[in-house]
C-alpha cells in the first residue's frame, strides 16, 4: 500500500530541501571564491615580499657603496698606505669589517690585491669589470657564491682602491626575510635548477627574466621568484619568497565549518518555519476536506467553516454555495419523492419496476397486497417468479407475450394476465408496461448509475372484481330477462287465448285466464319494485317515512298481494298472529314489500301443496313476525350470504328462479327500521323460518 504524505509534510520537506540546496550552493560557491581570494591575496603577498627582498638587496648594495667610500676616505687607510704598513693596514681592515658587519673588505693597488680581511675570492673581484659608483653582484666561479659588493677609489692615491662585500648566504636571506615578513631564499642560477616542485617555476622565471608568482600544491607553498641581476643585466640568481598553504587551509576549514554551522541553523529555522507555515496552510484545507467528506456522507445541514486566505477563502465560499444548492436540490428531491410515494401509495393500481434482467427493483404496497407478499420478498427476484402468470396449457408467457419485453421495442405494451398467487387464489390483472428510461436524471452520465440498467415501470390493475362483476352483471341481466320473459309469455298466451276464444270460453275458463294475467302482473310488479328499491339503495336514496304502522294491515296487504302466487302452487297460507300487535314506526309500503318478498320466497322454495305460516310474537320492546315454509330448509354454511345482493340458492334451482334481490331488499328495509332479520331452520320440522324483528313504537 502506497503511503501518502500529508501536504504539511510535503511543504516542510520541500522548503527544507530548497533551503539546504541554496545553503549548500552558497557554501560551495563561497568556498571556491574564498580559495580564489585567498590565492590572490597569498600570491600578492609573496610577490610583494619578493619585490621587497630584491629592494632590500639593492639597498644593501647602496649601503655597501657608502661603506666603500667611507673606507676609502679614512685617514688611517691613507696613512697606512703611505707608510707601507701592511700589518697595520690588515688590522685596520679587520676592525672596519667587524664594525661595519661586512663579509670582507680589501685594498687594491693598481688592481692588485694589497691587503684584505675575509674569505672572499678577491682575485675574481679584482678581475671583474668596475662600474663607477654602483654596487655589484658577483657569482664566484669556485663554490658558486653570490657576493654583493662595492668599490671606491682612494682619494689620496689614484692607484689605490678599496672593496667591501657581503656574501648573499642564508644568514643574509634570513635577515631580509625578517624585514619582508616571509622566508627568503637567494639561489644561484645553477643551484636553482635542482630537481624539485619549484624547478618548473624557477625555469620560467629564468627564461622570462621577470618575476613570477604561483601556487605550488606539490610544495605546499605560494612561491614568488624574482630574478637577481648582475651589473651588466645578466640574471645570475633568483630571490624566492614562500608562504605555506597549510595556514590558509586551516582558515578555509574554519570558514567552512562556520558556514556549515550557519547552514544547519538556517535549515533548522527554515524547517521550523515551514512546519508552522505548513500547519497554518494545511489546517484550513483539513477543515475543507472534512467538510467535503461530510457533504459526501449526506450531511448537508452543517455549514462549511470559514477559513482565512484569499484562494482558500474563495474555495470555502464555492463549497458553501455548492452545499446550499445541494441542500435545496435534496429538499426538492425529497419533496418530489414524497409526492411520488404519495401517488404510488395512494393510487389503486399496483406499481412495480424491473431492471434489464426483469428483476424487481421496486414494489408499491398495493402491488404487494395484490400479490399477497411482502415487498422485501419480491425485491431482486425475477418478476415472472413473483407474479406467476398462467398461460395456455400451464406455460408462463414470460418469453413470448411478456409486455415488459414488448414495451422495450414498441414504446409501451398492455396485456391481460391471469396470476396464480402463492395462496392458490387467482387474480385477473391488466399490466401496462412503459419503456425503460435510458436517461432518468436528464444527464447522459447517470444512466449507468442504476444497478442492472435503467428501471422499467409497470402499472398493474386488478380486474378480478371487475371481471366478477361483469360476469355477475351478465348473469343478472340474463335472470332479469328470464324473470320478465316468463310472466310476459304467460300473459301473452292468456291474452291470445282470450282474443281467439273470447266468445267460446266458459266463465270459469275466462276467470282462470284473467287470474293468470293478474298473477303475471303481480309478479312483474314485484320484480320492478325490487329493482327500483335496489337502484334506490345504490343511489343512496335509502330514507324511509316514519309513521305509525299497524302490522296487521301490513300482513293483510302482503297476503292479498301474494295469494295469487300461493294459489298457483296450491299452497295453503295460515296467519297466526297474536292480538293485538303493537304498532311500529316506519314506512308501510316498504314493510308490505318485505312480507311480499318473504311470502314469494317461501312459495318459490316450498313444494306445491305445502303449508306456509305467518306467525309472530310480542316482546318487551320488539315485535317478531316470521314466515315459515315446508321447503328443504337453509343450505349449509349459508349464513349472512343469504342476504347479499344477487345471491341465489346454490342448490337446485326452483321452478321459478329469481334475481337474488328479495332477501337483500328485506334486510335493507328492516335494518332501516332499526330491526333485524334472522334465517333459521324450523325447529323439529323441515323448512325455513324467516323472522323479522322490529322495535315497537314507544307511546308517550
Amino acid at each position: 500500500m502506497t503511503r501518502r504524505w500529508s501536504l504539511g509534510t510535503l511543504l516542510t520537506a520541500l522548503n527544507v530541501g530548497l533551503v539546504a540546496a541554496v545553503v549548500a550552493s552558497v557554501a560551495l560557491a563561497a568556498a571556491g571564491l574564498l580559495r580564489r581570494l585567498a590565492d590572490d591575496q597569498a600570491l600578492a603577498r609573496v610577490g610583494l615580499a619578493g619585490a621587497g627582498a630584491v629592494r632590500s638587496i639593492e639597498d644593501a648594495g647602496t649601503d655597501l657603496l657608502t661603506s666603500a667610500r667611507l673606507l676609502a676616505e679614512r685617514p688611517t687607510l691613507e696613512a697606512r698606505l703611505a707608510a707601507g704598513d701592511f700589518r697595520g693596514l690588515q688590522d685596520f681592515l679587520a676592525r672596519f669589517r667587524k664594525t661595519s658587519r661586512l663579509s670582507g673588505c680589501a685594498v687594491f693597488l693598481s688592481d692588485r690585491l694589497f691587503a684584505r680581511d675575509g674569505a672572499i675570492p678577491w682575485e675574481e673581484i679584482a678581475r671583474a669589470p668596475r662600474v663607477a659608483d654602483k654596487p655589484f653582484v658577483l657569482r664566484t666561479r669556485a663554490g658558486g657564491l653570490l657576493i654583493l659588493g662595492a668599490r671606491a677609489q682612494v682619494p689620496a692615491r689614484p692607484d689605490a682602491s678599496v672593496a667591501v662585500t657581503l656574501v648573499l648566504d642564508e644568514d643574509f636571506a634570513r635577515g631580509i626575510g625578517r624585514m619582508v615578513g616571509l622566508p627568503v631564499a637567494i639561489l644561484d642560477r645553477h643551484k636553482a635548477m635542482a630537481e624539485g616542485p619549484e624547478e618548473y617555476l624557477r625555469g620560467r622565471a629564468l627564461d622570462a627574466e621577470e618575476a613570477i608568482s604561483e601556487r605550488l600544491d606539490e610544495a605546499g607553498v605560494y612561491l614568488s621568484v624574482q630574478p637577481l641581476r648582475a651589473p651588466n643585466g645578466e640574471v645570475i640568481g633568483l630571490v624566492e619568497t614562500g608562504l605555506p598553504i597549510v595556514g590558509l587551509k586551516s582558515t578555509q576549514r574554519r570558514f567552512l565549518r562556520s558556514l556549515l554551522l550557519i547552514a544547519l541553523i538556517v535549515g533548522g529555522l527554515a524547517a521550523l518555519l515551514s512546519v508552522l507555515v505548513g500547519r497554518r496552510l494545511v489546517r484550513p484545507l483539513e477543515a475543507l476536506t472534512e467538510a467535503s467528506a461530510r457533504i459526501g456522507r449526506g450531511d448537508l445541514q452543517t455549514p462549511v467553516p470559514r477559513v482565512p486566505g484569499s484562494e482558500i477563502g474563495t474555495l470555502q465560499a464555492a463549497m458553501e454555495e455548492m452545499r446550499g444548492r445541494l441542500l435545496h436540490l435534496t429538499a426538492e428531491l425529497h419533496g418530489r419523492q414524497a409526492e411520488a410515494e404519495a401517488i404510488l401509495t395512494g393510487i389503486v393500481e399496483g406499481v412495480f419496476s424491473v431492471d434489464r434482467q426483469r428483476r424487481i427493483h421496486y414494489l408499491n404496497p398495493q402491488a404487494a397486497a395484490l400479490l399477497g407478499i411482502k415487498p422485501d420478498e419480491a425485491i431482486g427476484r425475477f418478476c415472472g417468479d413473483v407474479l406467476n402468470p398462467q398461460g395456455p396449457e400451464g406455460v408462463r408467457p414470460c418469453e413470448d407475450r411478456c409486455p415488459i419485453l414488448h414495451a422495450r421495442f414498441r414504446g409501451s405494451a398492455r396485456a391481460h394476465e391471469d396470476l396464480l398467487l402463492r395462496s392458490g387464489e387467482r387474480r385477473s390483472v391488466v399490466i401496462t408496461s412503459a419503456p425503460a428510461d435510458e436517461n432518468p436524471g436528464g444527464d447522459p452520465g447517470t444512466a449507468g448509475a442504476w444497478r442492472g440498467g435503467p428501471p422499467q415501470v409497470q402499472v398493474m390493475r386488478d380486474e378480478t372484481e371487475v371481471e366478477s362483476t361483469r360476469r355477475l352483471r351478465d348473469t343478472v341481466l340474463a335472470n332479469i330477462t328470464h324473470e320478465f320473459r316468463t310472466p310476459l309469455t304467460a300473459q301473452l298466451a292468456s291474452i291470445e287465448l282470450l282474443r281467439d276464444r273470447l266468445g267460446e270460453l266458459k266463465t270459469q275458463e275466462a276467470l282462470d285466464l284473467v287470474l293468470s294475467l293478474e298473477r303475471g302482473t303481480l309478479r312483474l310488479t314485484q320484480l320492478i319494485d325490487n329493482l327500483l328499491e335496489s337502484v334506490r339503495i345504490d343511489a343512496g336514496h335509502d330514507s324511509i317515512r316514519r309513521q305509525s304502522v299497524a302490522l296487521e294491515e301490513v300482513v293483510d296487504e302482503a297476503v292479498d298481494l301474494a295469494s295469487p302466487l300461493l294459489a298457483l302452487r296450491e299452497q295453503t297460507l295460515d296467519v297466526e298472529l297474536p292480538y293485538p300487535l303493537p304498532q311500529v314506526r316506519g314506512d308501510a309500503p316498504r314493510l308490505v314489500q318485505v312480507f311480499v318478498n318473504l311470502l314469494a320466497n317461501a312459495s318459490k322454495f316450498a313444494p306445491s301443496g305445502s303449508r306456509i305460516t305467518v306467525g309472530g310474537e310480542t316482546r318487551a320492546a320488539t315485535v317478531a313476525l316470521w314466515v315459515e315454509d315446508e321447503g328443504p330448509g337453509l343450505p349449509p354454511d349459508s349464513g349472512d350470504r343469504l342476504f347479499e345482493r344477487f345471491m341465489r340458492s346454490p342448490g337446485e334451482e326452483p321452478r321459478e328462479s329469481g334475481m337474488g334481490l328479495g332477501l337483500f331488499i328485506v334486510k335493507s328495509i328492516v335494518e332501516r327500521h332499526g330491526g333485524r332479520v334472522e334465517a333459521r331452520d324450523r325447529e323439529g320440522h323441515t323448512g325455513t323460518r324467516m323472522c323479522v324483528i322490529l322495535p315497537v313504537e314507544r307511546t308517550a
